[in-house]
């Protein structure tokens, strides 16, 4: 008998809750099986079974919370295939037989679904059975959830529209329908971090504008050439941000430093934070030592940190720490708002839509590709004239990339 344990935590990080068991008791496994997910208030853990065999008991039932090194439950090792060819055999049967002739079609085995499209189907009481799956070998996705949830609302909303009128006899009793679900630990924390970042810091926000004219005609200009050069690699915006961010932050520090009590931490080294929207609430990703990566590496981390995001595979590693963050809500559709500080850093950076607009170029009113800039500071830190003068070089680097090649 093996005790199935929490992992070891991070110093960061006191407890977590058992979100989803995916293993049922009795059910045979192989090895590195996902048996539980302990989600926490940075990310989701995998445990996983530590031999072949067999979960025999549950002892941290879904929505406890756990510390580190708790027993989760009970695990039996021994040989697993023999066992669990009859059991999928039963079950097969049991539920050809629940279900009836007309079902006999149907695929007899429970679609294999990630451990993320689990955890979301059950917290929005989906049958991942029901659900297509468009992963590799028809593994159901998280994607795949989020349509399903989608259509089931709408169904639910339409529902009222589509049925018949009632009677005169008959009194009408229609109710406005209401979900409720429980927050999950990364929402919480998200909002708990949110609000301490209003409360604590003199936040204050500065706005500029940038001509993207120049970036979009090198991206123009070099996009095959530099996918070809960079196995397949494609130039983005960001990574000319976060370049023209690196740059900014050298001859401004104080945007790079942070508040620890009473002391100013200075930091000889930019590791900037990429916000990414998830499905379960934004995340903030760092590039580590962003000095030293090219353009291509910067696209290829950015790229990595959304599928991640995405697929819940960010690690505790991947969000801790940074020295200064951007915020793209330019993707969505943002044409300018106010981000809001990721203490303990001191500033954020956040990017817009490109929106065409009438300028005044040389005394001709041109039209030209535009996006507003954002930058949250810190005013315990940093003077209002320092954190407009960052903005404008940001703005300056952008409009003429070469000053980024040519250090001026």
């Amino acid at each position: 008998m093996i005790e199935i344990k929490t992992p070891e935590f991070p110093e960061s990080i006191a407890d977590g809750e058992v979100a989803a068991w995916h293993v049922a008791v009795g059910e045979p496994v192989k090895r590195d099986t996902v048996l539980v997910d302990i989600e926490t208030d940075k990310v989701v853990i995998e445990v996983v079974a530590p031999e072949d065999g067999k979960l025999t008991k549950i002892i941290k039932a879904q929505g406890e919370t756990v510390l580190a090194e708790e027993v989760l439950g009970e695990f039996e090792a021994g040989e697993v295939g023999e066992e669990r060819e009859t059991t999928q055999v039963q079950a097969t049967a049991t539920d050809r037989t629940n279900r009836g002739p007309e079902s006999e079609s149907a695929s007899s085995v429970e679609p294999v679904a990630s451990p993320a499209a689990r955890k979301l189907a059950m917290e929005n009481k989906i049958d991942v059975t029901r659900v297509q799956g468009t992963g590799k070998g028809d593994r159901v996705t998280k994607e795949d959830v989020v349509k399903a949830v989608a259509a089931a609302e709408r169904q639910t909303t339409e529902a009222p529209r589509q049925s018949p009128a009632p009677s005169a006899d008959v009194p009408i009793t229609g109710d406005r329908i209401e979900r409720r679900v429980p927050m999950t630990r990364l929402r919480a924390s998200i909002a708990r971090r949110l609000v301490e970042a209003q409360q604590t810091a003199a936040m204050l926000t500065t706005f500029n504008e940038v001509d993207m004219g120049a970036i979009i005609d090198l991206r123009t200009q070099y996009r095959d050439a530099f996918e070809k050069a960079h196995n397949g690699t494609r130039l983005g915006f960001m990574s000319f941000f976060v370049r023209a961010s690196i740059e900014a932050l050298k001859r401004f520090p104080g945007v790079n430093a942070s508040i620890d009590g009473s002391d100013i931490v200075y930091h000889g080294y930019q590791d900037i934070g990429v916000a990414v929207g998830s499905p379960r609430g934004l995340v903030v990703p760092v590039i580590r030592e962003a000095d030293s990566l090219t353009l291509a590496e910067i696209e290829d981390q950015v790229r990595d940190f959304g599928i991640k995001a995405r697929d819940g595979k960010l690690s505790i590693d991947d969000m801790t720490g940074g020295t200064f963050t951007i915020s793209n809500g330019g993707v969505f559709g943002s044409l300018l708002s106010t981000p809001i500080l990721n203490p303990p850093q001191t500033g954020i950076l956040g990017m817009h839509k490109i929106q065409d607009r009438p300028m005044a170029v040389d005394g001709e009113v041109r039209i030209r590709p535009m996006m507003y800039l954002a930058l949250s500071y810190d005013h315990r830190l940093i003077d209002g004239q320092e954190a407009v003068r960052f903005l404008v070089t940001i703005k300056d680097f952008l409009e003429e990339p070469a000053r980024i090649l040519l250090d001026i």
